[in-house]
């Protein structure tokens, strides 16, 4: 028998070999696996930033200024009398409480709301409050009234009345300076007074009560009003 190498395919030999072992890795590889591949995950897209619209901000509201009398003017010393007989009484409360008192009577007056003006008013003027809101009514006029502002609170005046009864009664009269719309519209929507624009707004005001009496209804209530 013939064993020479001399017409043997050894190049064939070497490739076999070499596929023998290719196939071998890719097993030992594969084989580590068990069961199917997950599928990949598509990957979200990030979420869209929302646009945000930036608002400036609203300017806050002028701070209202009180104008209190000292205490060595006329109207100081009558206010610290008044101190003396109304226990709780100060100046400075007081024009503060004008303030929430204001707004009350203006808006229960635009609203034809009585019951309010009952009793933040006293009989005489509540009188004529009821009489103009009637008048207005039955000529189906509507008024609107809106405060935007009140930017100044003056006492400028106050007195003692001594001689009226057993109680001394006291009125205090304040300046209201405020930014309002006032517009009195009739049936069909015209304008009758007033315009549809914020104007500003002078009035003089003079409040009263008993003094030394903390029974129900005795508080100040708006005596007077007119236009400064």
């Amino acid at each position: 028998m013939n064993f020479s190498f001399g017409h043997f395919p050894l190049d064939l030999i070497v490739l076999g070999l070499v596929a023998v072992f290719l196939v071998l890795r890719l097993r030992s590889i594969l084989g580590r696996r068990v069961g199917a591949e997950p599928a990949p995950r598509p990957m979200a897209p990030p979420p869209m930033a929302a646009n945000v619209v930036e608002q400036k901000p609203e300017p806050p509201p002028p701070s209202i200024t009180y104008d209190i009398p000292t205490p060595d003017t006329r109207v100081g010393q009558v206010l610290a009398r008044i101190a003396t007989l109304q226990p709780g009484f100060t100046p400075q409360e007081f024009a503060k409480g004008t303030e929430a008192a204001f707004r009350q009577i203006v808006g229960a007056y635009a609203a034809g709301d009585l019951n309010v003006l009952r009793q933040r008013l006293t009989a005489a003027t509540f009188t004529a409050f009821e009489a103009a809101i009637q008048s207005r009514q039955q000529a189906g006029e509507v008024l609107r009234s809106e405060i935007r502002d009140i930017t100044d609170i003056a006492i400028i005046g106050a007195d003692i009345d001594e001689t009226a009864g057993p109680s001394p009664v006291a009125r205090i009269e304040v300046r209201i300076v405020s930014d309002q719309i006032s517009l009195t519209v009739d049936s069909n929507g015209q304008p009758v007074a007033g315009v549809d624009a914020v104007t500003e707004f002078s009035d003089l005001w003079t409040f009263e009560r008993l003094l030394g009496v903390n029974t129900d209804g005795s508080g100040w209530r708006l005596g007077a009003s007119r236009s400064a």
